[in-house]
Protein backbone atom coordinates (compact mmCIF):
# COMPACT_ATOMS: atom_id res chain seq x y z
CA UNK A 1 0.00 0.00 0.00
CA UNK A 2 1.44 3.38 -0.83
CA UNK A 3 2.50 6.26 1.54
CA UNK A 4 -0.29 8.53 0.20
CA UNK A 5 -3.12 5.84 0.75
CA UNK A 6 -1.91 5.32 4.11
CA UNK A 7 -1.90 8.88 5.02
CA UNK A 8 -5.34 9.14 3.54
CA UNK A 9 -6.53 6.42 6.00
CA UNK A 10 -5.20 8.10 9.07
CA UNK A 11 -6.24 11.57 7.97
CA UNK A 12 -9.99 10.15 7.99
CA UNK A 13 -10.05 8.58 11.11
CA UNK A 14 -8.20 11.44 13.13
CA UNK A 15 -10.88 13.73 11.53
CA UNK A 16 -14.01 11.79 12.30
CA UNK A 17 -13.92 10.23 15.42
CA UNK A 18 -17.59 9.84 15.03
CA UNK A 19 -17.42 8.13 12.15
CA UNK A 20 -15.65 6.06 13.64
CA UNK A 21 -17.65 4.99 17.02
CA UNK A 22 -20.61 4.57 14.29
CA UNK A 23 -18.26 2.20 12.61
CA UNK A 24 -17.66 0.11 15.38
CA UNK A 25 -21.55 0.14 17.01
CA UNK A 26 -22.47 -0.84 13.49
CA UNK A 27 -20.18 -4.11 14.16
CA UNK A 28 -21.58 -4.65 17.51
CA UNK A 29 -18.64 -3.62 19.61
CA UNK A 30 -19.35 -1.99 22.72
CA UNK A 31 -17.05 1.44 23.24
CA UNK A 32 -15.98 3.14 26.10
CA UNK A 33 -14.59 6.60 26.19
CA UNK A 34 -11.71 7.94 27.78
CA UNK A 35 -11.03 11.09 29.07
CA UNK A 36 -7.40 12.36 29.11
CA UNK A 37 -5.13 11.10 29.97
CA UNK A 38 -2.85 8.15 31.49
CA UNK A 39 -6.41 5.61 31.82
CA UNK A 40 -5.70 2.19 31.97
CA UNK A 41 -6.99 1.54 28.31
CA UNK A 42 -5.28 -1.80 28.20
CA UNK A 43 -8.38 -2.77 30.63
CA UNK A 44 -10.87 -1.85 28.13
CA UNK A 45 -9.24 -3.85 25.78
CA UNK A 46 -8.60 -6.40 27.75
CA UNK A 47 -12.71 -6.88 28.44
CA UNK A 48 -13.54 -6.94 24.62
CA UNK A 49 -14.48 -3.52 24.46
CA UNK A 50 -12.82 -0.44 22.35
CA UNK A 51 -11.30 2.79 23.56
CA UNK A 52 -11.78 5.83 22.67
CA UNK A 53 -9.94 8.72 23.26
CA UNK A 54 -12.01 11.71 24.25
CA UNK A 55 -9.81 14.83 23.98
CA UNK A 56 -12.59 17.82 22.52
CA UNK A 57 -13.06 18.86 19.22
CA UNK A 58 -11.64 22.07 17.05
CA UNK A 59 -14.49 22.27 15.36
CA UNK A 60 -17.33 22.29 17.83
CA UNK A 61 -18.18 25.61 20.05
CA UNK A 62 -18.95 25.01 23.80
CA UNK A 63 -23.13 25.52 24.58
CA UNK A 64 -24.80 23.00 26.60
CA UNK A 65 -21.91 22.28 28.16
CA UNK A 66 -21.68 25.53 29.72
CA UNK A 67 -24.68 24.35 32.32
CA UNK A 68 -22.42 21.81 34.44
CA UNK A 69 -18.81 23.42 33.57
CA UNK A 70 -17.26 26.56 35.26
CA UNK A 71 -15.92 29.01 33.01
CA UNK A 72 -12.21 28.48 34.17
CA UNK A 73 -12.49 25.01 32.89
CA UNK A 74 -10.10 23.95 29.67
CA UNK A 75 -12.14 23.50 26.65
CA UNK A 76 -10.77 19.97 26.05
CA UNK A 77 -12.94 18.77 28.91
CA UNK A 78 -15.54 21.15 28.45
CA UNK A 79 -15.88 20.20 24.18
CA UNK A 80 -15.55 16.48 25.12
CA UNK A 81 -18.70 16.88 27.28
CA UNK A 82 -20.81 19.06 24.74
CA UNK A 83 -19.64 16.30 22.38
CA UNK A 84 -22.14 13.53 24.32
CA UNK A 85 -24.16 16.21 25.39
CA UNK A 86 -25.23 17.40 21.35
CA UNK A 87 -24.95 13.62 20.82
CA UNK A 88 -22.29 13.22 18.42
CA UNK A 89 -20.09 10.93 21.01
CA UNK A 90 -23.60 9.60 23.02
CA UNK A 91 -23.57 6.40 21.95
CA UNK A 92 -20.78 5.48 23.56
CA UNK A 93 -21.14 2.03 26.45
CA UNK A 94 -19.54 4.06 29.05
CA UNK A 95 -17.24 6.39 30.03
CA UNK A 96 -13.71 6.70 32.07
CA UNK A 97 -13.16 9.59 33.78
CA UNK A 98 -9.70 10.22 35.44
CA UNK A 99 -9.16 12.58 37.68
CA UNK A 100 -5.40 13.68 36.68
CA UNK A 101 -5.59 17.55 36.98
CA UNK A 102 -7.47 20.51 39.11
CA UNK A 103 -10.45 20.20 35.82
CA UNK A 104 -10.64 16.57 35.37
CA UNK A 105 -11.11 16.20 39.16
CA UNK A 106 -14.46 18.35 39.60
CA UNK A 107 -15.63 16.95 35.57
CA UNK A 108 -15.80 13.72 36.81
CA UNK A 109 -18.83 14.74 38.39
CA UNK A 110 -19.94 16.87 36.01
CA UNK A 111 -20.37 13.62 33.67
CA UNK A 112 -21.46 11.72 36.49
CA UNK A 113 -24.61 14.43 36.69
CA UNK A 114 -25.20 15.02 32.88
CA UNK A 115 -24.69 11.32 31.17
CA UNK A 116 -25.13 9.12 34.64
CA UNK A 117 -28.28 7.93 33.42
CA UNK A 118 -27.64 7.78 30.07
CA UNK A 119 -24.00 5.38 30.66
CA UNK A 120 -21.87 4.14 33.54
CA UNK A 121 -19.27 6.75 34.36
CA UNK A 122 -16.46 4.99 35.94
CA UNK A 123 -14.42 7.23 38.26
CA UNK A 124 -10.61 6.87 38.38
CA UNK A 125 -8.28 8.52 41.28
CA UNK A 126 -4.60 8.47 40.31
CA UNK A 127 -2.52 8.68 43.44
CA UNK A 128 0.62 11.16 43.44
CA UNK A 129 2.76 9.41 46.06
CA UNK A 130 2.68 6.18 43.24
CA UNK A 131 5.93 4.73 43.48
CA UNK A 132 5.67 3.51 47.73
CA UNK A 133 4.19 0.18 47.93
CA UNK A 134 1.10 1.35 49.72
CA UNK A 135 0.72 3.66 46.51
CA UNK A 136 1.32 0.77 43.98
CA UNK A 137 -1.75 -0.21 46.09
CA UNK A 138 -3.59 2.43 45.58
CA UNK A 139 -3.41 2.25 41.72
CA UNK A 140 -4.36 -1.49 42.08
CA UNK A 141 -7.09 -1.22 44.20
CA UNK A 142 -8.56 2.03 41.65
CA UNK A 143 -7.93 -0.31 38.40
CA UNK A 144 -9.74 -2.92 40.54
CA UNK A 145 -12.59 -0.68 40.76
CA UNK A 146 -12.57 0.16 36.57
CA UNK A 147 -11.53 -3.62 36.07
CA UNK A 148 -15.15 -4.73 37.94
CA UNK A 149 -17.22 -1.85 36.33
CA UNK A 150 -15.95 -2.23 33.02
CA UNK A 151 -16.63 -6.25 33.74
CA UNK A 152 -20.22 -5.31 34.26
CA UNK A 153 -20.51 -3.18 30.77
CA UNK A 154 -18.58 -6.31 28.83
CA UNK A 155 -20.97 -8.99 30.34
CA UNK A 156 -17.39 -10.66 31.03
CA UNK A 157 -14.90 -11.60 33.40
CA UNK A 158 -11.61 -9.69 32.34
CA UNK A 159 -8.76 -12.49 33.54
CA UNK A 160 -5.01 -12.22 34.33
CA UNK A 161 -4.11 -13.32 30.91
CA UNK A 162 -7.06 -10.90 29.59
CA UNK A 163 -4.99 -8.01 31.09
CA UNK A 164 -1.10 -9.64 30.07
CA UNK A 165 -2.00 -9.76 26.04
CA UNK A 166 -3.36 -6.34 26.06
CA UNK A 167 -0.33 -5.29 27.49
CA UNK A 168 1.79 -6.99 24.73
CA UNK A 169 -0.57 -5.89 22.18
CA UNK A 170 -0.29 -1.86 23.73
CA UNK A 171 3.46 -2.30 24.31
CA UNK A 172 3.86 -3.06 20.74
CA UNK A 173 1.26 -0.24 19.91
CA UNK A 174 3.78 2.45 21.53
CA UNK A 175 6.88 0.85 20.36
CA UNK A 176 5.38 1.48 16.49
CA UNK A 177 4.43 5.01 17.36
CA UNK A 178 8.12 5.67 19.00
CA UNK A 179 9.60 4.64 15.60
CA UNK A 180 7.08 6.45 14.12
CA UNK A 181 8.09 9.74 15.39
CA UNK A 182 12.11 8.83 14.78
CA UNK A 183 11.09 8.28 11.13
CA UNK A 184 8.94 11.49 11.49
CA UNK A 185 12.31 13.44 11.50
CA UNK A 186 14.16 11.50 9.03
CA UNK A 187 11.63 12.00 6.56
CA UNK A 188 9.57 15.56 7.19
CA UNK A 189 9.38 16.22 3.15
CA UNK A 190 6.70 13.85 3.31
CA UNK A 191 5.79 13.81 7.28
CA UNK A 192 4.97 17.19 7.69
CA UNK A 193 3.33 18.50 10.78
CA UNK A 194 -0.69 18.43 9.98
CA UNK A 195 -0.13 15.00 8.95
CA UNK A 196 2.49 13.71 11.42
CA UNK A 197 -0.38 14.92 14.00
CA UNK A 198 -3.65 13.30 12.18
CA UNK A 199 -0.84 9.94 12.18
CA UNK A 200 -0.45 10.13 16.16
CA UNK A 201 -4.14 11.44 16.92
CA UNK A 202 -5.38 8.29 14.96
CA UNK A 203 -4.54 5.97 17.63
CA UNK A 204 -7.34 7.59 19.87
CA UNK A 205 -9.88 6.03 17.79
CA UNK A 206 -9.13 2.65 16.52
CA UNK A 207 -8.28 -0.59 17.99
CA UNK A 208 -5.02 -0.82 18.50
CA UNK A 209 -3.90 -3.92 16.94
CA UNK A 210 -5.45 -2.48 14.03
CA UNK A 211 -3.94 0.53 14.50
CA UNK A 212 -0.06 -0.95 14.88
CA UNK A 213 -0.49 -2.83 11.68
CA UNK A 214 -1.22 0.06 9.86
CA UNK A 215 1.39 1.98 11.17
CA UNK A 216 3.88 -0.75 10.81
CA UNK A 217 2.75 -0.92 6.79
CA UNK A 218 3.82 3.12 6.99
CA UNK A 219 6.74 3.38 9.44
CA UNK A 220 8.15 0.51 6.42
CA UNK A 221 7.17 2.31 3.47
CA UNK A 222 9.11 5.51 5.31
CA UNK A 223 12.45 3.53 6.11
CA UNK A 224 12.95 2.28 2.41
CA UNK A 225 13.11 5.95 1.93
CA UNK A 226 15.93 7.96 1.92
CA UNK A 227 16.85 9.94 4.81
CA UNK A 228 15.68 13.60 3.34
CA UNK A 229 17.89 16.52 3.07
CA UNK A 230 15.84 19.31 5.22
CA UNK A 231 16.67 22.89 4.42
CA UNK A 232 13.83 23.81 6.26
CA UNK A 233 13.98 24.68 10.64
CA UNK A 234 12.90 21.89 12.86
CA UNK A 235 11.20 22.17 16.33
CA UNK A 236 10.39 20.34 19.17
CA UNK A 237 6.47 21.12 20.29
CA UNK A 238 5.30 21.03 23.97
CA UNK A 239 2.20 20.98 26.07
CA UNK A 240 -1.27 19.13 26.11
CA UNK A 241 -2.44 18.75 22.30
CA UNK A 242 -1.84 20.88 19.06
CA UNK A 243 -3.85 18.55 16.97
CA UNK A 244 -5.93 21.74 15.11
CA UNK A 245 -4.66 21.42 11.16
CA UNK A 246 -5.43 25.30 10.81
CA UNK A 247 -2.46 26.12 13.31
CA UNK A 248 -0.18 23.19 12.27
CA UNK A 249 -0.54 24.70 8.72
CA UNK A 250 1.75 27.66 9.67
CA UNK A 251 4.78 25.37 10.30
CA UNK A 252 4.21 23.90 7.15
CA UNK A 253 3.56 27.74 5.37
CA UNK A 254 6.93 28.82 7.49
CA UNK A 255 9.32 25.51 6.07
CA UNK A 256 9.05 24.61 9.80
CA UNK A 257 9.32 20.56 10.57
CA UNK A 258 8.63 18.77 13.83
CA UNK A 259 11.89 16.52 15.24
CA UNK A 260 9.88 15.08 18.38
CA UNK A 261 7.15 16.18 20.97
CA UNK A 262 6.70 16.79 24.23
CA UNK A 263 2.96 16.67 24.15
CA UNK A 264 0.13 14.69 26.36
CA UNK A 265 -2.19 13.60 23.03
CA UNK A 266 1.14 12.81 21.75
CA UNK A 267 4.60 11.18 22.56
CA UNK A 268 4.05 11.49 26.07
CA UNK A 269 0.95 9.06 25.80
CA UNK A 270 3.06 6.43 25.21
CA UNK A 271 6.86 6.70 26.34
CA UNK A 272 6.25 4.54 29.12
CA UNK A 273 5.70 0.59 28.66
CA UNK A 274 3.96 -2.03 31.09
CA UNK A 275 6.48 -5.20 31.95
CA UNK A 276 5.05 -8.28 30.36
CA UNK A 277 6.89 -10.53 32.48
CA UNK A 278 4.99 -9.80 35.72
CA UNK A 279 3.00 -12.36 36.96
CA UNK A 280 -0.11 -9.93 38.53
CA UNK A 281 -0.82 -8.28 35.48
CA UNK A 282 -2.92 -5.45 37.33
CA UNK A 283 1.06 -4.98 38.82
CA UNK A 284 2.51 -4.22 35.81
CA UNK A 285 0.09 -1.57 35.06
CA UNK A 286 0.37 -0.37 38.72
CA UNK A 287 4.18 -0.27 38.24
CA UNK A 288 4.21 1.25 34.81
CA UNK A 289 1.98 4.45 36.12
CA UNK A 290 4.66 4.38 39.15
CA UNK A 291 7.47 4.20 36.70
CA UNK A 292 5.76 7.38 34.29
CA UNK A 293 8.60 10.34 34.62
CA UNK A 294 9.12 14.19 33.04
CA UNK A 295 5.69 14.69 33.46
CA UNK A 296 4.14 17.55 34.18
CA UNK A 297 0.83 16.33 36.14
CA UNK A 298 2.82 14.12 38.02
CA UNK A 299 4.19 14.38 41.38
CA UNK A 300 8.02 14.59 41.08
CA UNK A 301 10.48 14.47 44.55
CA UNK A 302 13.09 15.37 42.92
CA UNK A 303 11.33 18.83 40.72
CA UNK A 304 13.61 21.31 43.02
CA UNK A 305 16.62 19.74 40.27
CA UNK A 306 14.05 20.82 37.21
CA UNK A 307 14.47 17.30 35.59
CA UNK A 308 11.46 17.42 33.40
CA UNK A 309 13.13 21.36 32.37
CA UNK A 310 16.02 19.47 31.36
CA UNK A 311 14.92 16.89 29.75
CA UNK A 312 13.00 18.71 27.36
CA UNK A 313 15.95 20.76 26.50
CA UNK A 314 18.13 17.53 26.03
CA UNK A 315 15.02 16.25 23.82
CA UNK A 316 15.75 19.26 21.09
CA UNK A 317 18.99 19.09 21.32
CA UNK A 318 19.07 15.55 20.66
CA UNK A 319 16.52 15.23 17.88
CA UNK A 320 18.38 18.21 15.86
CA UNK A 321 15.67 20.87 16.38
CA UNK A 322 16.90 24.55 16.78
CA UNK A 323 13.92 25.43 18.94
CA UNK A 324 10.57 24.60 20.50
CA UNK A 325 7.16 25.52 20.58
CA UNK A 326 4.75 25.47 23.85
CA UNK A 327 1.14 25.27 22.72
CA UNK A 328 -0.22 26.49 25.79
CA UNK A 329 -3.51 25.87 27.23
CA UNK A 330 -6.16 28.36 28.40
CA UNK A 331 -6.90 27.29 32.16
CA UNK A 332 -4.47 24.62 31.90
CA UNK A 333 -2.74 25.46 35.36
CA UNK A 334 -0.33 22.24 35.76
CA UNK A 335 1.63 23.34 32.38
CA UNK A 336 1.09 27.34 33.12
CA UNK A 337 2.82 26.69 36.61
CA UNK A 338 5.52 25.03 35.31
CA UNK A 339 6.64 27.34 32.00
CA UNK A 340 9.10 28.82 34.59
CA UNK A 341 11.02 26.04 34.77
CA UNK A 342 10.76 24.99 31.54
CA UNK A 343 11.82 28.53 30.60
CA UNK A 344 14.89 28.43 32.57
CA UNK A 345 15.91 25.26 31.47
CA UNK A 346 15.80 26.36 27.79
CA UNK A 347 17.22 29.47 28.13
CA UNK A 348 19.99 27.61 30.43
CA UNK A 349 20.80 25.49 27.46
CA UNK A 350 20.58 28.77 25.04
CA UNK A 351 17.54 26.98 22.94
CA UNK A 352 14.89 29.41 21.16
CA UNK A 353 11.38 28.92 22.11
CA UNK A 354 8.33 31.00 22.03
CA UNK A 355 4.51 30.51 23.96
CA UNK A 356 1.35 30.30 22.34
CA UNK A 357 -1.70 30.48 23.65
CA UNK A 358 -4.70 28.26 22.32
CA UNK A 359 -7.80 26.80 23.11
CA UNK A 360 -10.07 24.61 21.11
CA UNK A 361 -12.40 27.19 20.02
CA UNK A 362 -9.82 29.10 18.44
CA UNK A 363 -10.77 29.98 15.37
CA UNK A 364 -8.85 32.83 13.78
CA UNK A 365 -5.19 32.01 14.08
CA UNK A 366 -3.71 35.15 12.48
CA UNK A 367 -1.60 36.42 15.43
CA UNK A 368 -0.18 32.88 15.92
CA UNK A 369 1.09 32.57 12.61
CA UNK A 370 2.32 36.08 12.89
CA UNK A 371 4.84 34.75 16.07
CA UNK A 372 5.52 31.16 14.22
CA UNK A 373 6.51 33.34 11.01
CA UNK A 374 8.72 35.48 13.25
CA UNK A 375 9.96 32.75 15.21
CA UNK A 376 11.10 30.75 12.06
CA UNK A 377 13.26 33.72 10.94
CA UNK A 378 14.81 33.71 13.88
CA UNK A 379 15.80 30.08 14.03
CA UNK A 380 16.86 30.25 10.61
CA UNK A 381 19.41 33.02 11.72
CA UNK A 382 20.31 30.80 14.49
CA UNK A 383 20.98 27.47 11.64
Amino acid sequence: MSIQVLLDEFKAVASNPKQQLDNFKAQGKKVVGVLPYYAPEELVYAAGLVPMGMWGSNTKNISRAKEYCATFYCTIAQLALEMLLDGTMDQLDGIITPTICDTLRPMSQNYRVSMGEKMPVIFLAHPQNRFAPWGLQFTIDQYTHVKTELEKIAGKEITNDDIQNAIKVYNKSRAVRREFVKLANDHCDVIKPTIRSAVLKAAWFMLKDEYTEKLEALNAELAALPVCDWQGTKVVTSGIICDNPALLAAFEENNIAIAADDVAHESRAFLWDAAEDEADAMMALAKQFAAIDYEVLLYDPKSAENRRGEFVANMVKESGAQGLVLFMQQFCDPEEMEYPYLKKALDDAGIPHIKLGIDQQMRDFGQARTAIQAFADVLELNK
